[in-house]
């Protein structure tokens, strides 16, 4: 069984893959400072209800984008489940070529979600993914990844806004009835629903007339439907992406 971890800012997702097959999948919060033994315990309560045991796990393969948690990571891989994880970075085959102008710099989970995006499908290709930040990715139909831009999420961003703005109150992240909102909560969620996929249209739409391509665009993440569905650029929605770029990874790099 291979494990693939993908740790993001605030959310850590966790996949269990049998061959091609992904069995089960998690997400949990992401803790820097939780001890080895913590997640571990967490890991372990997760596998039971896939009726799986430590010693099924054989290899393990781990994108990171929170330092810190590889202190964590490594060390647990290697007391429950007795395998020297592969951490996607420098140095690791991915298959691609990063023309960016530091490779080392390009995030772990946006090499991940290119590669995977590139196995899965054709022609040149626009990757959104909605995390802590949120990123868009441009690459080949050669399977070139070429860079792209970074935004904050749509969470940070209402959380800076509730922190900042002392009279509007936290509201919940849903898609109100009208644009033109007639209360208070209606009226912010209009703003960050519409204004963010206003955004993202937006973004989208620069890239396509950057490099004068008609690009598939595919959303990832963990608000990708929500987002997607307001939006008039995002051909697909993929929420397994990453956990397919790691497995595919892990592939090139027996």
């Amino acid at each position: 069984m291979l494990l693939v971890v993908d740790v993001g800012n605030t959310n850590t997702v966790v996949g269990l893959y049998d061959g091609d097959k992904l069995i089960n999948h998690w997400r949990i919060r992401t803790v820097a400072d939780h001890t080895v033994d913590e997640y571990g315990m967490l890991l372990l309560n997760l596998y039971k209800t896939s009726k799986m045991g430590s010693e099924a796990i054989d290899a393990v393969i781990i994108s990171c984008v929170v330092p810190s948690m590889l202190n964590i990571l490594e060390p647990l891989c290697q007391k429950y489940f007795h395998v020297v994880p592969l951490i996607v970075g420098p140095g690791i085959k991915t298959g691609m070529p990063i023309y960016y102008d530091n490779p080392k710099d390009v995030g772990a989970d946006r090499v991940v979600n290119a590669v995977a995006a590139h196995e899965k499908y054709e022609g040149n290709l626009i990757i959104v993914d909605f995390g802590t930040a949120t990123t868009f990715d441009y690459i080949t139909e050669k399977g070139e990844y070429m860079g792209g831009c970074i935004a904050p999420g749509v969470v940070i961003s209402s959380e800076a806004l509730f922190e900042k703005a002392s009279k509007l109150p936290p509201v919940e992240f849903s898609r109100p009835k009208f644009v033109v909102a007639r209360d208070t909560v209606s009226s912010i969620q209009a703003g960050i629903m519409f204004g963010y996929a206003g955004l993202v249209d937006g973004i989208i739409n620069r890239i396509k007339k950057e490099t004068k391509t008609e690009s598939t665009v595919i959303a990832t993440g963990g608000l990708a439907s929500v987002i997607a569905a307001e939006t008039d650029n995002i051909d697909l929605v993929d929420e397994m992406l990453t956990l397919e770029g790691l497995k595919i990874i892990r592939s090139r790099n027996i």
